[in-house]
């Protein structure tokens, strides 16, 4: 575990290029592993969580070839061509591979798979992919009843309607993941929009979907065929703490190259506008009726330092934002009046309790915050005097380490700042060249 001190520092300049999108690249990895054709990947990330997506599909017996950094050829086994490995699947710390991988596996009839991970990921329970994917006829065997290490025995799968009680992009996705191999249509139900990038890409290949308000549907399938070429684009939730940081640093100016602004990963951007952020970017709309785009929009992204106020973040935007709220804490600390978070008990349940992380972490470092039972209030005291602050594992929460360092008034140490491998192998190097 490496501990780093991130002293205070002059104004953020320059350009960045975000990290490919995570959330994508597990998405294009699995679909590319279950179609039938091969499919070209261009800039697919290569970070801890989605090698560990890479290995999976390895092991289930899709080939997949590294010509070059991030570009990637992936010869898939098809929808139902998924082969037993000799040993557990290893996910590692990914969650996002832990619960769309199984919606695939639960329709390999007559097979069995057991999915395990490191100590974080034994610590997140399955509970909420495991129960639909039992009611469309797969069994699945969890410790404890609802932790890994768990296995899915394969079975004849059939359609189901569920309603899902939070609403969840993976948990969501791993339900159409398995109507593909049901017969019929199955339908899931969302109390709010979450992250699309699932039906975008079963849209580019072709897959019957259907949109008509919170419900979505999709038909089984024999096959699957993706384009014969897919390119990543850079990721806004990895973008967000540079931007963070051009927000609360006197003086900087950011410009984030073309970045992934799909209308449902851009809640961020919307709220620090809202707390008076300068943020320039053509941003997509939600679109209309019942159309599922099949793109994924970028633009550039132009942010610039300047006062903050607080703000109310309502349930209805937490699925927008859900990675992106640890950080709307820290900016938060700096705004003038009260900042509330509400309707994000989903953050419980993430790498850490991560409601529990930014409230422990950032009243380490001065901040004045308090803990809900669904998310957090923040009461703005100016700025932070600085200290230190543990990751916990967590990703998200070593670079908001590193943020807050940046902004503070003595700097933070950082214990755990490998984490932001998981996600964002260079970010403290990416920093260090915008100071």
């Amino acid at each position: 575990m490496s501990t780093v001190r991130v002293e205070p520092g002059g104004p953020l300049k320059g350009e960045l290029t975000a990290p490919s999108d995570k959330s994508i690249s597990h998405r294009i990895a699995l679909l590319g592993a279950m179609a039938g054709e091969p499919v070209r990947v261009h800039n697919y990330l290569d970070a801890a969580d989605t090698r560990s997506t890479l290995s999976a599909v390895r092991a289930l017996g899709a080939r997949v070839e590294e010509h070059a950094p991030g570009e990637l050829v992936i010869h898939g086994v098809g929808l139902r061509g998924a082969r037993p490995p000799g040993g557990p699947i290893d996910v590692g710390n990914a969650g996002t591979l832990m619960r769309l991988l199984p919606g695939w596996l639960a329709a390999q009839e007559g097979r069995s798979f057991t999915l395990d991970g490191d100590e974080s990921i034994r610590r997140r329970p399955v509970d909420r992919v495991a129960e639909p994917l039992r009611r469309m006829g797969a069994r699945i065997e969890a410790r404890e009843g609802r932790l890994p290490p768990f296995t899915i025995h394969g079975e004849r799968l059939r359609p189901i309607a569920y309603e899902l009680p939070v609403a969840s992009a993976q948990v969501k996705s791993c339900i159409l993941l398995a109507g593909l191999g049901a017969e019929g249509e199955t339908t899931v139900i969302e109390p709010e929009p979450s992250r699309d990038h699932t039906e975008r890409l079963l849209a580019r290949a072709g897959v019957l979907l259907r949109r008509a308000g919170p419900v979505l549907g999709v038909t089984g399938t024999g096959e699957l065929r993706l384009p014969g070429e897919l390119t990543v684009p850079a990721d806004l939730s990895s973008a967000a703490f540079a931007i963070a940081a051009a927000i609360l640093v006197p003086g900087s100016r950011l410009l984030v190259r073309d970045c992934g602004v799909n209308w449902t990963r851009t809640g961020f951007l919307q709220i620090v506008r809202r707390m008076g952020a300068s943020v320039v970017a053509d941003l997509e709309l939600p679109p209309t009726g019942g159309a599922i785009p099949a793109d994924e929009p970028v633009s550039d992204v132009e942010v610039a330092a300047g006062p903050l106020c607080g703000t109310v973040v309502e349930p209805h935007e937490v699925p927008l934002a859900i990675d992106e709220l640890a950080l709307v804490g820290l900016l938060g600390c700096f705004a003038d009046g009260e900042t509330v978070v509400r309707g994000a008990q989903e953050l419980r349940v993430k790498e850490s309790d991560r409601i529990a992380a930014v409230v422990d972490g950032l009243n380490g470092l001065g901040g004045d915050l308090e803990a809900t039972a669904d998310g957090f209030v923040v009461r703005g005291v100016g700025g932070l005097r600085g200290g230190r602050i543990a990751s916990g594992g967590d990703h998200r929460t070593a670079m908001l380490g590193a943020v807050a360092g940046l902004a503070s008034r003595e700097g933070v140490e950082v214990a755990g700042m490998d984490a932001a491998a998981v996600s964002y192998p260079g970010f403290l190097d990416d920093l260090a060249r915008l100071r």
